[in-house]
């Protein structure tokens, strides 16, 4: 499953049946696993963000994201947040990847992780461009030991790009 589909997603708890809200961002930990959800917030300026832990998620799915009560909902300082998938000071999206030998591979436009193994990233999808995209599709970097995110880039070890793999659902089909 990709982060982006992610995004958007109604929260329900399963003990009444009430939807909560709806996801607007993903956090991360620096070892690329999901740590929690951010729920939407009424308020625009506010230093606090409402999110949920991974592990008050009971079930997720295409079309809904189920908590366990309401009490899972906690707020957070914004600032605080290691790293998040499409907003704040520390976001995933659009960070360029580096080779540890300097050679710009693009920028993260998604992050899969498998239902499977739970919380943990494994791949990167990275996009080259608009017209690269169209004409040769985004790539999909699987995660490895050595994959690092920085303050500029996410930088990956010397050899990646040649482990680079032709994404699918995407732009190209």
């Amino acid at each position: 499953m990709k982060l982006q589909d992610m995004i958007g997603l109604a929260v329900y708890e399963v003990e009444e049946g009430q939807e909560i809200g709806t996801i607007v961002d993903i956090s991360l930990d620096s070892n690329w696993n999901i740590t929690g959800i951010e729920l939407e917030s009424k308020s625009f300026f506010a230093s606090h963000v409402k999110v949920v832990a991974w592990k008050d998620i009971v079930a997720y799915g295409e079309d809904a994201v189920m908590i366990r009560s309401k009490e899972a909902i906690e707020k957070a300082n914004s600032d605080h947040t290691p790293y998040t998938f499409l907003s704040g000071k520390n976001k995933l999206k659009d960070l360029q990847v580096l080779t540890a030998t300097g050679t710009i591979l693009g920028r993260i436009s998604d992050v899969y992780f498998d239902q499977k193994l739970g919380n943990t990233i494994v791949a990167l999808e990275i996009s080259d461009g608009l017209v690269t995209d169209l004409i040769e599709g985004r790539k999909w970097l699987p995660c490895s030991e050595g994959i690092s995110i920085g303050e500029s880039a996410v930088m990956v070890p010397a050899m990646s790009e040649e482990r680079l793999q032709k994404a699918i659902n995407i732009v190209n089909g």
